[in-house]
């Protein structure tokens, strides 16, 4: 039903508001400082000490600056982690840079499939809406970054430094998605006159133009690089002439991406179901994006099992919610934004994915969790904003922050349960692009957190 605000309202509303004398206190403190400053909760400090039962042994920081490339961060920060305890090299650091360029080309590639498997559709409908809006984004899942890795292998950070436009990706995204949109009518164009003869060679040149581009923004890829490194005792290692393959093959051989599954938490869907994001797919018939959907306290657990095995943890969430970043506190009593304004904000985990409040704005890696008497109290998070973030880049984690917060981990099978594994094998509910999922991901790549 309408409803017309009349003035007679609005007189009511000030006179409500101004009859509490505590408002106009707490309005001066709101106004001149900010909602979040005046209402942190300093005994947040005196909860969170920062000392964990189980804890891996990590040392230096990466920062993905002002780019989307935390999912890729963080699980090159997973990889590093287990090379640098196999190998006694806690400080060695993969380039990230190095999978981003496949990734460009790849993501193209994909992108024209879409377009034109899309074509027989008008251009405003949902499904064409999402595809163009994911042109040139950098943001993106764990898989994805798997099958980077799976198919192109990695190189150590040296053999492909950062660039200007890696470290800042917003120049190269906005020429890059510019360039798909505008590719995506000439191909739906082609295939809408059944001019397939044609599509082949146009999409050659598109690919090639992509290529161009990136190589331009990011350089090419190394072929080759030696592998040069002094490992924590200071031992001098050289191996020359290695392939980013070659490299993850024989150091790295012992990790399987198949044997790797994301536990989501998403209770606006059903329980012990395996979903499917086919429009967030990077690499054509290589690892597909699938979530097995389970309540809390399986990714819990699982998390739990895998770092007392001393193997890192991707986890995604929504690190822009109660998050001090320069504390690098995560705790869901930082903000008392209910008590500041007067009013309730609370909404159950379920309610934010259906409304948009809650989503999967970030990825990092859990390197610790503190217990007492089987009681999680606190996680040690690494983050990829660098050492001037948090504690040396490392941020502190309140369980109920965890609970609230956290949509995803990535664990070993071994974790699961017998019947975990089995669903983990499908079949898969496909999600379409504008599910609370989807665009919980979608969202993460246009809007990533830039630090």
């Amino acid at each position: 039903m309408a409803h017309e605000l009349t003035v007679q309202e609005l007189e009511k509303f000030s006179a409500e508001f101004n009859k509490k004398p505590e408002n106009k206190v707490v309005a001066r403190a709101a106004q001149r400082s900010g909602v979040l400053e005046a209402s942190y909760n300093d005994r947040v400090q005196g909860q969170l000490t920062r000392v964990f039962s189980t804890e891996l042994d990590t040392n230096n920081v990466t920062n993905q600056k002002h780019s989307g490339r935390c999912w890729l961060f963080a699980t090159l920060n997973v990889l590093r982690h287990a090379f640098g305890k196999k190998y006694k090299a806690k400080d060695f650091t993969f380039s990230q840079a190095y999978n981003f360029f496949w990734d460009k080309i790849e993501r193209a590639n994909m992108f024209y499939n879409r377009i034109l498997d899309s074509a027989d559709m008008p251009l405003d409908s949902r499904q064409v809406k999402a595809d163009l809006d994911f042109a040139g984004s950098d943001g993106g899942q764990f898989q994805m970054a798997a099958a980077l890795v799976e198919k192109y292998g990695v190189v150590p950070s040296y053999a492909m430094p950062e660039t200007f436009n890696t470290n800042d990706t917003t120049g190269f995204a906005t020429a890059l998605g510019d360039k798909l949109k505008k590719d995506a009518l000439v191909l739906r164009h082609l295939k809408q006159y059944g001019k397939d003869d044609e599509i082949k060679k146009v999409r050659e040149k598109f690919l090639s133009e992509v290529y161009q581009m990136t190589a331009i923004a990011v350089g090419e890829p190394p072929k080759t690089f030696d592998l040069e490194y002094r490992d924590d005792d200071k031992k001098y290692h050289l191996e020359k002439n290695l392939t980013p393959l070659e490299f993850l093959h024989k150091y790295m051989g012992g990790v399987d991406f198949d044997d790797y599954v994301v536990l989501t938490n998403a209770p606006d869907h059903d329980y012990n179901k395996l979903y499917g994001l086919p429009a967030e797919d990077n690499i054509e018939g290589s690892l597909r994006i699938k979530l097995l959907n389970v309540p809390m306290e399986y990714l819990s657990s699982a998390a739990i099992a895998q770092l007392k095995d001393g193997e890192a943890v991707w986890f995604g969430n929504d690190v822009l919610r109660q998050m001090d970043r320069k504390t690098g506190y995560l705790d869901t009593n930082l903000y008392k934004l209910d008590d500041l304004f007067g009013v309730d904000l609370k909404m159950s985990k379920a309610d934010r994915l259906k409304t948009g409040v809650g989503q999967v704005s970030h990825a990092m890696t859990l390197v610790g969790v503190d217990e007492d008497n089987g009681e999680v109290r606190q996680w040690k998070v690494e983050n990829s904003w660098g050492d001037k973030s948090g504690v040396k880049g490392f941020y502190v984690m309140n369980n109920e922050w965890f609970k609230d917060y956290v949509y995803e981990v990535v664990v070993h099978k071994k974790y699961l349960t017998e019947n975990q594994k089995k669903l983990a094998e499908g079949p898969i509910t496909d999600l379409p692009a504008w599910d609370s999922l989807a665009v919980s991901y979608t969202h993460l790549r246009a809007h990533e957190t830039k630090a």
